[in-house]
């Protein structure tokens, strides 16, 4: 092991409930880079790249979000 990865960003998963995590990718849409994130979001196997992965998530929490039942109280 390196002894860089002492120094590293540490890895989180990306969740789209977390408003923080919604504004790192915004920051990152906005300027380009992931310099400003204090993380590294770690990307599943079977999920492709970062950015496809995060675009997902968001549309399913933003989609969940609009149309989840609303219940009366």
């Amino acid at each position: 092991m390196s002894k860089l990865q002492f120094y590293g960003r540490p890895l989180i998963v990306f969740d789209p409930d977390i408003k923080e995590h919604r504004e790192f990718y915004y920051q990152f849409v906005k300027n380009g880079t992931w310099g400003k994130c204090p993380y590294r979001f770690i990307v599943p196997d079977d999920q492709g790249n970062l950015v496809t992965m995060i675009q997902r998530k968001l549309i399913a929490y933003y989609v969940n979000k609009e149309f989840e039942k609303k219940v009366d109280k």
